[in-house]
């Protein structure tokens, strides 16, 4: 099973940074689990993290919600990847068997240096480039679509 954590972070974090661009910088879980295609339950959990480290904030109340924890601009993806992902490996190693050849003997080594390879670059990556730099990507994304922006739309 695919672990969506990280995609579903980051689109929650893309929704609230285009929400504060068009001025209504709170969402309640209800608008982002419209969004997202899930439950507000599970936004809840999800935001649990991004609170945490302080990438987002909760504001209580009847109008309450969650906003950006600080300026789009600030907010590095890698960050927003290890607050929903934790200490996570970027893939699951099979179990070992029976130690029976150059395979069987190394393989569970090999498969962590190529996990802990992988997961650098992707880290890298995402280590340069903000939200901010992300929403920019959308629009050049949405110019070139033709599509139109559609504000986000009132909680239930």
């Amino acid at each position: 099973m695919l672990d969506v954590r990280f995609s579903s972070a980051l689109k929650a974090m893309l929704l609230l940074g285009h929400a504060d661009e068009q001025g209504s910088p709170i969402l309640s879980s209800t608008q982002l689990a419209r969004s997202l295609n899930t439950n507000p339950s599970l936004v809840r959990k999800l935001m649990v993290p991004l609170v945490q480290d302080g990438l987002v904030a909760s504001v209580k109340g009847r109008s309450g919600g969650v906003r950006l924890g600080r300026p789009a601009d600030q907010i590095a993806l890698r960050e927003i990847y290890r607050s929903a992902i934790g200490d996570k490996p970027l893939w699951a190693p099979r179990p070992e068997g029976p130690r029976e050849c150059l395979v069987t003997n190394h393989s569970a080594q090999y498969f962590a240096n190529l996990t802990n390879e992988t997961e650098s670059a992707v880290l890298g990556v995402l280590a340069g480039r903000t939200l901010a730099d992300s929403l920019d990507e959308l629009r050049a994304i949405d110019k070139v679509a033709g599509t139109v922006d559609v504000p986000p739309r009132p909680a239930l």
